[in-house]
This record gives structure tokens, sequence and C-alpha cells, in this order.
């Protein structure tokens, strides 16, 4: 599982970040990639990557203010003219499909393809044999949304001596008792996934924490999770500022984190008061509460993998 920033700002986009959206990429996983809010210029930041269009699968939205959401009419036009011909699935809090629906009729934008909108309520919003997504509602001033993304337990590792014993020869049929299927061989031998490979092994979990005041939600959703990305608009000086407009400070951040036994937090939606040479001191007030932290840049890309949070690019 990789993790992409597409823009990481708060409010209007400026010469070092862009607004808010990020993917979380499953090209591993199920050959697509997902999308969490799609703030303006979205796709035009995605020229600068290796994301296409055409494999975009879904869309959270946290929250309808314009800096989530105004790039979203633009990638769903485009799409399909760069070969996005499957269904995409938009979720997002009550209101977004009046103003996809009205966006879309007024523009003339046609889509080539099915796009299904779900207006989400908290608990389960999508699940399928190998993910599961919850929604829990924030603290900001407009309704939004959390989400917390589980990948189911995986299949065992193939224990090749013992599937040798059972007599299966190379091929296919590993794979099948690999991805956790009994097999019967030429001979009729019926051969369970189970009697060769070893226990199920841990999915990952990321929890994706739109613009939010510091809320119980919050740590619900990040708890055990291996990766937490939160808001963090304001540091310690400016911490004034976080209530009355509906935001967290870093410190905010990693108190969730912490009280949610996280792995590693992501810091994003970062206030353009705060230059780049900044992040030292933003992940500097964090730490004392809470580490590993990193401090989203955008087009930062991350990797998790073997328990570990990787910045790639």
């Amino acid at each position: 599982m990789q993790i992409q920033f597409l823009g990481t700002g708060a409010g209007m986009p400026s010469k070092q970040r862009n607004t808010s959206a990020l993917a979380l990429k499953l090209l591993e996983e199920r050959g697509s990639f997902w999308l969490f809010d799609c703030g303006e210029a979205t796709q035009h930041q995605m020229l600068h990557t290796t994301l296409k269009p055409r494999k975009l699968e879904k869309v959270f939205i946290t929250h309808l203010h314009g800096d989530h959401i105004f790039g979203l009419p633009g990638m769903l036009g485009s799409r399909g003219f760069l070969g996005g011909s499957g269904r995409l699935d938009l979720y997002g809090p009550k209101g977004l499909r009046e103003w996809i629906e009205v966006t879309l009729r007024i523009s003339r934008t046609h889509l080539n393809y099915e796009l299904a909108v779900h207006e989400v309520d908290e608990g389960t919003v999508f699940e399928d044999e190998s993910f599961i997504v919850r929604a829990l509602p924030l603290d900001h001033v407009v309704p939004c949304f959390g989400y917390r993304v589980e990948q189911k337990p995986l299949p065992g590792k193939l224990l090749s001596d013992r599937a040798r014993e059972a007599g299966v020869p190379k091929g296919p049929l590993l794979r099948e008792l690999k991805e956790g299927r009994d097999v019967v061989l030429e001979d009729g031998t019926a051969v369970k996934s189970s009697d060769v490979t070893g226990p199920p092994q841990p999915g990952f979990t990321v929890a994706i924490l739109g613009d939010t005041r510091f809320t119980a939600n919050a740590v619900e959703l990040a708890q055990d999770a291996d990766v937490v990305i939160h808001e963090a608009t304001f540091d310690r000086e400016s911490a004034h500022l976080a209530g009355p407009y509906g935001h967290s400070t870093i410190i905010d951040a990693a108190k969730t984190a912490v009280l949610a036994g996280a792995r590693s937090l992501i810091a994003n939606h970062i206030s353009a008061r705060f230059l780049p040479e900044d992040a030292e001191h933003l992940a500097a007030e964090a730490a004392e509460v809470f580490s590993p932290v990193e401090i989203a840049e955008d087009f930062a890309e991350y990797e998790w993998k073997d328990g570990v949070l990787k910045r790639i690019n």
C-alpha cells in the first residue's frame, strides 16, 4: 500500500501547497487507486505523478468546503476522456449528490461511465472481500467525516515443503492454495489450503481524518491504525485560531495518534502561514507527544511495508 499527496494545504492554494487531495494507491491489492478529497487543480497535480485517472476507482470526500471538492467536476469529466470506462463510486456528506448533478447538468458535462454517488452516514460505507471502510462524523464547522480503511487479513504464506509432501505440482494449483482456495489434484486427492499455508497475515489500516477539532471520533477511527493522516492547520503559537475555525493543531494530531495507539502519523492540511522550512518546527512540536511523525508535502509518497512507514519520494 502506498499513499501519495496531491495537495496538502489549507484553504487557498499557495506556491508551496495545493488544496486537499491524497491518493491511496492500491495497485498491487486491486489494480486501482482511491482518492480522498479533490481540491482545486487536483487533476493538474496528478499530471506530475504516475497516477492514471482511468485507474481511479473510488473518491471519498470528507466535507463540502471548496478546498476539498472544487477539483472534482474537472476530474470526473477528464476521467472518461482518459480511458476510464469502469464504474466510479463517490462517497461524501449529504448534499454531494445534488452539487454533482447540478454542476454536471449546467456545464453539460456528459460522463461515459457509471457514476454512483453515496451520501454517507456513520458506520460502514463500503465492504467487499478485501476491504472495509468505516466513517464517523468529525467536529468541523460543517458536516465532515473521517474514514478508516481496513484491509482484511491476508492468506498465510505458502509452506512449500508441506505442499510438496501433499503432492502438489509446481504451477497454478500452488497459487490457488496460497490465495486460500482448496484444490483437487489430478489423481483426485483433495488438498486444503489451511494444511499447506501458515496463519493469516494482518492487513493494513489507514485513518484519514478531514478537517476537525480534536474529537473522540477521530481517536476511534485511528484506533491501532498503521498510518494516521490528520489535519494540522496550526501550531502551538496559533492554537487560538484552531477552535473557532474548526481545525486542529499539530499537537492535537499527535494527541489523537497517541491516544489511538497508532503506529505512525502524517500531518496534513498545513496553513499557508508555514513555509517549507517550518516543517522541522511542526515535527518537533508533534514529537513532544508522538513519534514517528511526517509533515506532508505535495507529491510526497509513502509506502507501508513490513510494519514500517517509509517515504519513497
